[in-house]
């Protein structure tokens, strides 16, 4: 039996992300939060790269997308709900490990209703499972780094995170844009200024960017609503 090779890889870079994500919740249980969030970071980046290795080696399949939302739900699901109960929820009792394990379970909804609904390109229905698990995690690095005691504040948080990946607020993917020349040059630069304040302050600049992503799915739609109303009146 000829195995190609071609399929192999995406699937070895989403394999590549589960390790990742186990190696982040064995950081957690250790105290290690930095490495644990720079292991998400790295899940993040494999996840990336197994879609798009697969489109451009023309192998994408059944079996790859299903292995695909079950490295996501380790990676993305479990990993930062383990830095999440690790880092503030075991101190919070039953609150903190509910609010831990509501943060997997609406993800594992996100995953599924992701697998089974088709719609615009240009849009995801709901927060992505990657997007709110940095942002998280980035959140929680942020309150380790700086001891800024906004425990209770983080854990309401994740409780948002996860009413937003099962809501039908709508953020752009970023996936069939096109630009022309002079925008494209524009983008970059912008893109330049981003890399640099990652570089000089990483994890103060992923959690403001990806906060910022995040809220603006929420008053994009809640602006859509009020026009709605208003036109229906």
């Amino acid at each position: 039996m000829k195995i190609n090779l071609a399929y192999l890889l995406p699937n070895f870079f989403t394999a590549l992300s589960i390790f990742f994500g186990v190696m982040s919740i064995i950081a957690s249980s250790q105290g290690n939060f930095e490495k644990a969030f720079i292991y998400i970071i790295l899940s993040l980046i494999a996840d990336g790269l197994d879609g798009r290795v697969a489109r451009l080696t023309n192998t994408t399949s059944k079996f790859g997308v299903e292995f695909d939302s079950l490295a996501d739900i380790v990676a993305f699901g479990v990993a930062p709900a383990m830095m999440l109960f690790f880092a503030i929820g075991k101190d919070y009792g039953k609150f903190g490990a509910l609010v831990s394990g509501l943060f997997v379970v609406f993800g594992a909804i996100r995953l599924a209703r992701f697998n089974v609904t088709t719609g615009d390109p240009r849009y995801f229905i709901g927060l992505p499972i990657p997007t709110a698990a940095v942002v998280l995690s980035s959140w929680i690095m942020l309150d380790v780094k700086y001891n800024g005691n906004f425990d209770v504040l983080i854990l309401i948080g994740a409780l948002f995170l996860a009413f937003l990946m099962v809501s039908n607020f709508r953020y752009p993917s970023f996936k069939k844009i096109n630009f022309d020349k002079n925008v494209a040059i524009k983008v970059l630069i912008f893109i330049i200024i981003i890399a640099s304040l990652i570089y000089l302050y990483p994890i103060e600049s992923i959690a403001i960017i990806l906060t910022i992503y995040t809220f603006y799915g929420v008053i994009r739609g809640i602006r859509g609503m009020l026009k709605a109303q208003k036109i229906t009146k």
